[in-house]
């Protein structure tokens, strides 16, 4: 598939993310400051999710029908909350890199995945789980939204090893239990061959594991925000992938700090 031809890395990851990626899961803490924002990175990461969201509609954008309501009151949530850089007139949204989106209430996901940096699946609890009703997956890590849309979480984990029953338990119950207007976020970090933000795979063909001397680091943080609808959450991505440190910078900063 068609991508960038330049890697679009990001030059360190913020303070703090690589000790939660660390931590074990759900492993979720409060949101400082805003839960959406943009980086040095926006308008090269928003020119590849406006191409794929053009070119690969079918594979960024998964919508089920009774799913609309809880994607719209997330998008009523980003344009009530924008982060700075961006001007709202009416439906219209005027971007830090210069470009204008509709918003588009009948397809709410589109807009997003063409406004901000950040991913998003919108879960509803039905019955005992959440399930997944709607994305936007610009930059799936190893995963397929045709896949997962309309699965439940202990589905949509099925190929996390360390996903057992307790870590199942533990998440669903997060999931009950985040509250409005106090957003939670948590954050990953692996070692990557390839540092394409659009990266999916099928479950049957799972991503090789990255070793030490992988050159990329791929880090999503994972922030949960409970929706004004009904047992609705969103889950949100914001993915940075930036150059592995050499074993040389490595002990150059061991050296600094020794000193």
């Amino acid at each position: 598939m068609a991508s960038l031809n330049d890697p679009i890395l990001h030059n360190a990851l913020p303070d703090g993310q690589v000790e939660r990626a660390a931590a074990r899961l759900p492993s979720m803490r409060p949101v400082e400051g805003p839960w959406l924002f943009c980086d040095e990175v926006y308008a090269a990461q928003m020119a590849e999710r406006r191409r794929l969201v053009a070119a690969q509609p079918d594979d960024v954008i998964a919508q089920l029908s009774e799913g609309l309501p809880a994607a719209r009151a997330f998008l009523t949530a980003v344009v009530n909350d924008l982060p700075d850089g961006f001007q709202r007139n009416g439906d219209l949204v005027h971007c830090p890199d210069g470009a204008e989106v509709k918003l588009d209430w009948e397809s709410p996901l589109r807009s997003v995945g063409q406004m901000l940096q950040q991913d998003v699946c919108i879960l509803e609890k039905r019955e005992a789980e959440h399930v997944l009703t709607g994305a936007v997956l610009c930059f799936p890590a190893s995963w397929t939204l045709a896949q997962k849309i309309g699965q439940p979480l202990t589905r949509i984990h099925v190929p996390v090893g360390e996903y057992d029953d307790t870590i199942a338990r533990r998440v669903q119950r997060f999931f009950d239990g985040v509250q409005r207007g106090k957003p939670m976020w948590r954050a990953n970090l692996l070692r990557y061959e390839d540092p394409a933000l659009f990266h999916p795979r099928p479950e049957h063909d799972p991503r090789p594991n990255g070793s030490p001397a992988s050159p990329y680091l791929r880090s999503e943080r994972q922030t949960v925000v409970r929706l004004n609808h009904p047992g609705a959450v969103a889950f949100v991505i914001h993915t940075m992938v930036m150059k592995a440190p050499s074993e040389r910078d490595d002990n150059n900063r061991d050296a600094q700090q020794a000193e």
